[in-house]
Formats: C-alpha cells, structure tokens, sequence
C-alpha cells in the first residue's frame, strides 16, 4: 500500500509540473518571448516546481519521522 502512494504522489507531482511548465510557457509566448525564451522559462518552472516538492518533502520526512 505505500509503495503505492508513492507513485501516486509521484505521478501527480510530475502532471502538476508539466501542467505548470506548459502554463508558464504559453504566457511566456503571449507576452512575446521567442521559442527559446518561452522554453528555458517552462523548463524553469519544472525545476522550480519539482524543487518545492522535494523540499516539502524533506520537510514532511523530518516532521513525521
């Protein structure tokens, strides 16, 4: 049951960054970025989002261990 979870919370974590990635990169290309610019800010926003998730969790393992 748990090494389910995990890659539930996995899974919706990645569909949450792409997802979020794709938003920043469209607003990106309709303020009148280039491709380039439009990419590197999606590919920013997926690192950015997968940190935070990363770093919730290390927050989480010290609170609950």
């Amino acid at each position: 049951m748990s090494i389910a979870v995990v890659l539930l919370t996995i899974a919706v974590v990645t569909v949450v960054a792409v997802l979020a990635a794709a938003g920043a990169g469209k607003l990106a290309r309709l303020d009148g970025a280039t491709y380039p610019t439009a990419l590197t800010r999606a590919a920013l926003t997926f690192t950015g989002v997968l940190t935070l998730a990363a770093a919730i969790t290390a927050a989480l393992a010290t609170l609950l261990a």
